[in-house]
């Protein structure tokens, strides 16, 4: 169950430019535009590319593919380079592929895996303003709203120390998800060409 976790951490998840923290007005502005914008989206496709980052090593582990989500909860992850791999959260199972060889994993009898699963989920739509799960710094650039989140729970914390999440400042859609580890080693994922609303087929989702 350890390689699911860790497969979990790598999937969730800065860009750097001149930061200031949003007003009281714009924070409200702000969630309230997020919000419209997920619950208009019904299917995501996403190319991506993932940097591991590891202070023991000179430089980020690199991979990249394509993400596909469909509401309300099925998301697929499908590594492209450099090697062929596919990671699908589907109800309460996590569906693996690894070049051709198959397995699953029931995630449902896990809270922590349930909790990284919905985390996922909401990180690729930009609905994760729960208040009652995170403490929440939000921040504005030139070129982006960034959106840091603390979680308050402790078993979760003890595996992932922050989120952040930074968005499309036209489109209020995630372009970049970031997830730090409490050794300050994080995942960065970094989307691009995003595709909304066009037909994905169930079948997708199959392993």
């Amino acid at each position: 169950m350890n390689k699911i976790l860790y497969i979990l951490l790598l999937l969730v998840g800065s860009l750097t430019a001149q930061e200031t923290k949003m007003s009281s007005a714009e924070i409200t502005s702000f969630k309230s535009k997020v919000k419209t914008t997920a619950s208009k989206t019904k299917t995501i496709a996403n190319d991506f590319t993932q940097y591991k980052h590891m202070d023991f090593l000179s430089e980020d582990i690199k991979t990249s593919g394509k993400m596909l989500f469909k509401s309300p909860n099925l998301v697929k992850w499908a590594y492209t380079s450099p090697f062929q791999y596919s990671v699908i959260f589907k109800e309460d199972k996590l569906l693996i592929n690894d070049e051709g060889k198959k397995s699953d994993v029931k995630i449902g009898s896990s809270k922590l895996f349930k909790k990284l699963n919905q985390l996922i989920v909401n990180s690729i739509s930009g609905d994760m303003f729960n208040e009652a799960e995170f403490i929440m710094t939000f921040i504005k650039t030139e070129k982006y709203y960034q959106v840091q989140f603390v979680s308050k729970d402790k078993n979760l914390k003890k595996y992932i120390k922050q989120f952040v999440l930074s968005f499309d400042k036209k489109k209020y859609s995630v372009i970049e998800v970031k997830m730090v580890e409490p050794s300050d080693d994080y995942t960065k994922i970094v989307f691009k060409n995003r595709k909304e609303n066009q037909p994905i087929k169930d079948e997708v989702f199959n392993n």
